[in-house]
């Protein structure tokens, strides 16, 4: 059998790691799917020469690189600007130019921004559009790792490889293999740690990006989550999820499908 112990089986090694792992750092991995995220933590451990949980947390406790190594695996920072392009252009050929018009200035979230990618290109969109300075975007992310390469903003050519031409040309400069972002992007995104699922949010958003998140959550996580993120925005408020993430049951919610993994906050007429 291991010291994985079987499939849905009760480990009481890995449920103490669990426990002691949401006391030092107030994450609760209890909820994210389990076997998954076992499976990757085991890997680590093993990896580090710990034959147990509980021998591993002993250590992680006191190693703050041990600690900032797991909170890495465990969040999984796999980033790219413009992931799914076509999704990208829908967002800014119709929904930044419609909320535009409405009002000049943005208030927008990127919701576990990892390192950066997803809220530097929407800065692009806004900055293109000379709406940037006017304009608010929040990024936040459990990772304090992946924080502080979010404001460096410094990325490998392949992170780039959907953005659009005249966006790299604009907002990024060269040297060797390396992107630096433009300081007018660096400026225009404020970079906060966040847990999602426990953390108060913030009102009054015109746009909430979240995406490639959800899956490594519960069902009854996602629902928390949905819930928070549709109280967190305005009426007519835009929340952009992943390609795999479709929301089933919008209404629940308050949202309304909007275009293909967009979603809107229901206002006084979608009741009538």
């Amino acid at each position: 059998m291991g010291d994985e112990g079987r499939e849905g089986e009760y480990d009481p090694d890995f449920a103490g790691f669990v426990a002691g792992f949401k006391g030092l750092t107030g994450i609760d991995l209890a909820l994210y799917k389990e076997a998954q995220m076992k499976r990757r933590l085991t890997t680590l451990r093993q990896r580090r020469g710990y034959d147990s949980f509980a021998s591993y947390f002993q250590v992680v406790q006191r190693d703050k690189e041990l600690l900032a190594e797991l909170l890495d695996r465990m969040t999984i920072n796999v980033s790219e600007f413009w992931r799914n392009p076509n999704r990208w252009e829908v967002l800014e050929n119709k929904f930044v130019p419609e909320m535009l018009q409405q009002k000049g200035r943005l208030k927008c979230w990127s919701a576990a921004c990892s390192t950066g990618e997803e809220p530097y290109s929407l800065a692009m969109i806004l900055a293109r559009r000379g709406a940037l300075a006017e304009s608010k975007i929040v990024a936040s992310d459990i990772d304090d790792n992946a924080l502080a390469k979010a404001k460096l903003g410094v990325y490998h050519e392949r992170s780039l490889k959907d953005v659009p031409k005249a966006y790299i040309d604009a907002y990024f400069r060269r040297e060797g293999e390396s992107f630096f972002v433009a300081d007018e992007l660096k400026r225009g995104v404020t970079f906060v740690k966040g847990n999602l699922l426990t953390d108060s949010f913030d009102a009054g958003f015109d746009l909430i990006i979240c995406r490639n998140v959800m899956i490594y959550f519960t069902d009854d996580a996602k629902t928390l989550l949905y819930r928070k993120f549709a109280d967190a925005l305005r009426p007519g408020g835009i929340l952009f999820v992943g390609s795999t993430e479709q929301i089933f049951t919008p209404a629940q919610y308050g949202l309304v499908p909007a275009d293909t993994f967009f979603y809107r906050k229901m206002t006084e007429a979608d009741h009538v």
